[in-house]
């Protein structure tokens, strides 16, 4: 049986589903830009894992920190 992203965990570094979403998103795209594949090796248990569960992991865990930007801030 394949393992789940800790969504439950990661819900409460965010204020909701889409902002976790979006987080996610962001996430992937940094771990894309290191390397081409899809998946990475999770280097406790050694098996290969998709970079979307790794982005929603590395939130619930705090690897990554969610910044929220507030509505019409001047950002000069």
């Amino acid at each position: 049986m394949s393992r789940r992203p800790n969504i439950e965990e990661a819900l409460k570094k965010v204020s909701s589903r889409y902002e976790l979403v979006h987080a996610a998103a962001k996430r992937v795209k940094q771990l894309l830009e290191r390397g081409d594949d899809i998946f990475v090796r999770d280097r406790a248990r050694g098996e290969l894992i998709k970079k979307t569960f790794q982005a929603v992991e590395d939130i619930a865990q705090g690897k990554v920190q969610v910044i929220k930007i507030k509505k019409g801030a001047n950002n000069d």
